[in-house]
């Protein structure tokens, strides 16, 4: 079998991305506070982000012949995103912490995964890889500016 290990990867992605977009929801619904109006809307384009991403990355999973997880039960097993009851004793600043969180874990995965599918010669997704990488760094940097903080991308 061909790229055993980036399939792997593509399906951790297919459970995390899943859990991502769950925490994002999250942020989305148990907001308060300065900054609503702004950031309430802001998180259906995080959304609709991570679960674009989900789209492709399960979708070239199956072009490689893989079977992605397609059950809560899969993603809540696989999924290394921690998970957390909803509560509204949360400020902002905290809950976009969580999600700079979620997504430095998801930009060591895909670099996991530019590395992997490098090593089995799978240029395609090594591109897909590289392409989430440099949208979830960005990411990254917009909520770290947000808070008042550097990107810390290299860190």
């Amino acid at each position: 079998m061909k790229f055993e290990k980036t399939k792997e990867v593509l399906n951790q992605l297919v459970a995390d991305l899943s859990q991502m977009s769950m925490v994002i929801h999250q942020t989305h619904w148990y907001m308060r506070g300065p900054g609503f109006l702004t950031l309430h809307p802001m998180m259906d384009d995080f959304m609709d982000d991570v679960n674009d991403q989900l789209d492709e990355i399960s979708e070239r999973l199956i072009t490689l012949d893989g079977s992605p997880y397609s059950t809560l039960h899969e993603m809540a097993e696989q999924t290394k995103i921690p998970d957390e009851v909803g509560r509204w004793d949360r400020t902002m600043e905290e809950r976009l912490a969580t999600l700079v969180d979620g997504y430095r874990y998801l930009a060591d995965l895909y670099q996991k995964g530019i590395e992997v599918s490098g090593e089995e010669g799978d240029d395609p997704t090594q591109d897909i890889f590289i392409e989430f990488k440099t949208a979830t760094e960005k990411r990254i940097w917009m909520i770290q500016a947000h808070l008042g903080k550097a990107p810390e991308i290299d860190a």
